[in-house]
């Protein structure tokens, strides 16, 4: 496999390393069937709060005693963020946050993220 090409440098993978090794959440809502957290990353924040770069918001969809799933929101608010260079950290860091929330249940994502918001679906 010699055509595998990596196009991550290594400062963007130290960087993701960072990122993620350094993010924290806060929960701020709850209800039978929703969450919001904060989500906090060592090198971003909201440029009008100092705070949180962005949110989670989780939505569960129960359908019966079987099956569920769950409608993921994910918006950064810091614009460094939005910036198209930096999509493949907001990727990185928004399927830690996936795995860390939601344990890659089925879920339905959406991220928010200026140029880099994208839609994805994860299905065990």
């Amino acid at each position: 496999m010699d055509n595998i090409i990596d196009v991550m440098d290594e400062h963007l993978k130290k960087q993701i390393a960072s990122e993620i090794k350094g993010m924290t959440f806060t929960k701020n809502f709850r209800s039978p069937t929703a969450e919001e957290w904060y989500v906090f990353l060592p090198n971003f924040k909201d440029p009008a709060t100092g705070g949180a770069a962005g949110k989670t918001i989780i939505h569960y969809n129960l359908y019966d005693t079987k099956h569920f799933f769950i409608n993921t929101t994910i918006i950064f608010d810091d614009p460094v963020l939005h910036k198209n260079e930096n999509y493949h950290l907001v990727y990185a860091i928004s399927d830690e946050i996936i795995n860390r929330l939601v344990g890659y249940a089925d879920t339905l994502l959406s991220v928010h993220s200026g140029t880099n918001s994208y839609n994805a679906e994860y299905k065990q």
